[in-house]
């Protein structure tokens, strides 16, 4: 499960994550309820299908006892550059229907877990192509076409699963398989911009140019990212839920190459609610240049042997830190994997971290610390209001993040059922923020670093400052070890010696262990705003935390390629 394009799973695809620093919290609440006066025509039409449907069914033999819509309306600007070049201008239109259709009863149905296969919920892509046309008829006939589909599977896997529990032993969660919920109705108007789109291919091509204007950099990419989504969202329950965003990127990335091979990249990226609230044009180029100047020093870099010591974790690496050690392990539908390490299932109200660390998940939030964190949303992908959850609390481990997919002890859900469009919604992360009650300054922690590596008679300790992601595994079946991918690492000398930066290292270890090593925290805040790829898809999230100094991490070599550098300097 992939953070950035995964924070879990993470093999990092570094261009979507953003660092950004924080000061203090800026809470929205849940909106409230209201109905529209005027209904879209494209809800209007999926209402009228989704009665007829449950209406025309319920005769069956086997008919739904749940039937849910799920409308995206997506539109996407994209201008992108490369080598000071623009090489894209495009604007894309497209209509989506989602469709989450249950036989059997909200106890048992054709989504339970079929044992002895591979476990895959969440992973069924159930997306349909709708006209982008708001022609009634048209619409209504591919809906009714797509659930006419999508309810022969499932009676085809509701007889599957019958089986599979008939000849195989007792389940160890014999929790049910979809909870009951209110109906909510809400309703917000489609969100618009304005955009100067000369402005912008100016800025992007600029950004471009700098990003190549050394020999040694061999690749670049520049792009800005700019998508409206309106999602309407209906089901058998009473619910009629309208949300519209707006999400803009500005994505920069280059990479050169270590006279041993070692592939060396960088990005910067700004991310927003509104393409107006990006930084201004002086920044961005500003920002080019630093990262042209630190793939400077990273390609001639030490390369850092294998560590195990002392260790700082700047906010950034922290919050992808406990995104990917903890946030997938309390993410409530692992539990009913019989295949699942379920880390955390025997820990509730016990001590994991220490007490003066707390772990809070609150997508009701879209800033932090006056700056934008990205896995904001009003309502979940199941149409139950978002909701703020304090998964750990003085060290004491409280609570899973939990979907409609009920567990033992969890019987509804808290607003954390994520998807991405064309799949079926789990238990996801949204904006995780990481709390401290015992902080000291940025420089205290440095000599409280200083101070542990005298005691365990090494001479520096490391500090991981910037990462692209990472990947981490929860099976029983292999390891459940994590590693992040640091990208710019710096010696920290016991003797004061100026810091240096290192390349080629892998941040590595169990969970369990790890957590008892965390000693200290900054009173600083940074955020790492990324899109996290697991068994629904990929979805905004972010992860907030201060600095933390761990008492012993361990880093091991990373990969790399055994190809040279281009003989030939660029032309």
């Amino acid at each position: 499960m992939n953070l950035m394009n995964r924070l879990h799973v993470k093999t990092g695809n570094f261009m979507r994550l953003i660092k950004n620093l924080s000061i203090f919290f800026i809470t929205f609440l849940i909106p409230n309820l209201t109905y529209s006066e005027t209904q879209p025509l494209i809800l209007d039409a999926a209402q009228k299908e989704l009665n007829r449907t449950m209406d025309d069914l319920k005769g069956r033999d086997l008919p739904p006892y749940y039937l849910s819509y799920y409308i995206y309306d997506t539109n996407i600007l994209n201008i992108e550059a490369v080598d000071g070049k623009l090489v894209k201008n495009t604007e894309n239109k497209s209509r989506t229907l989602d469709i989450d259709l249950r036989v059997g009863s909200y106890k048992f149905d054709n989504t339970h877990i079929v044992r002895g296969e591979a476990f895959n919920m969440g992973s069924q892509r159930n997306g349909y192509e709708l006209p982008l046309d708001d022609n009634e008829p048209a619409i209504r006939n591919a809906i009714w076409f797509a659930t006419d589909q999508h309810y022969k599977k499932a009676i085809e896997s509701y007889e599957r699963v019958l089986t599979n529990t008939t000849i195989k032993v007792q389940e160890e969660d014999t929790s049910a398989d979809f909870t009951k919920e209110k109906g909510y109705t809400y309703y917000e108007q489609p969100k618009s911009f304005n955009l100067n789109k000369k402005i912008w291919e100016e800025r992007i091509r600029k950004i471009s140019e700098i990003l190549s204007s050394e020999e040694w950099l061999y690749k670049n990419r520049t792009y800005l990212t700019i998508g409206i989504v309106t999602k309407y969202f209906i089901n058998s329950e009473g619910s009629s839920i309208t949300q519209s965003e707006i999400r803009a990127n500005v994505v920069l990335t280059a990479s050169t190459k270590a006279d041993d091979g070692m592939a060396l990249p960088l990005y910067k990226v700004y991310f927003a609610f509104n393409p107006d609230s990006l930084p201004d044009e002086k920044t961005m180029l500003f920002d080019a240049r630093e990262l042209v100047k630190t793939l400077g020093e990273l390609r001639t870099a030490p390369i850092m042997n294998t560590y195990s010591g002392p260790a700082i974790l700047s906010g950034e690496a922290a919050g992808v830190f406990f995104h990917e050690i903890f946030g997938h392990r309390v993410e409530g539908h692992r539990l009913k994997d019989p295949d699942n390490s379920q880390t955390f299932k025997n820990f509730l109200n016990s001590k994991i971290l220490p007490d003066f660390l707390s772990v809070t998940f609150d997508p009701t939030i879209n800033y932090l610390y006056n700056f934008p964190v990205s896995g904001y949303y009003k309502f979940d992908d199941e149409g139950v209001p978002a909701q703020k959850i304090n998964c750990v609390v003085n060290g004491v481990f409280k609570n899973f993040l939990m979907s409609r997919s009920p567990v033992e002890n969890f019987p509804k859900s808290n607003g954390h059922g994520r998807k991405q469009a064309g799949m079926s919604a789990v238990s996801r992360q949204s904006n995780l923020i990481v709390e401290s009650n015992k902080t000291v300054s940025v420089d205290s922690l440095k000599d409280m670093l200083r101070v542990e590596c005298k005691k365990q008679g090494l001479e520096f300790g490391l500090l991981f400052k910037k990462v692209e992601g990472g990947f981490t595994f929860t099976s029983r079946s292999i390891p459940n070890s994590f590693n992040v991918n640091p990208l710019i690492v710096y010696k920290i000398y016991v003797d004061r010696k100026p810091d240096e930066i290192v390349r080629g290292v892998d941040l590595i270890g169990t969970p369990l262990t790890t957590f008892s090593n965390i000693i200290a925290s900054a009173n600083n805040m940074e955020t790492f705003n990324g899109i996290c790829g697991a068994e629904s898809g990929s979805v905004p999230v972010s992860a907030s935390s201060p600095m933390l100094l761990v008492s012993k991490i361990e880093v091991q070599k990373k990969a790399k390629s055994q190809a040279k550098p281009p003989i030939l300097a660029a032309p």
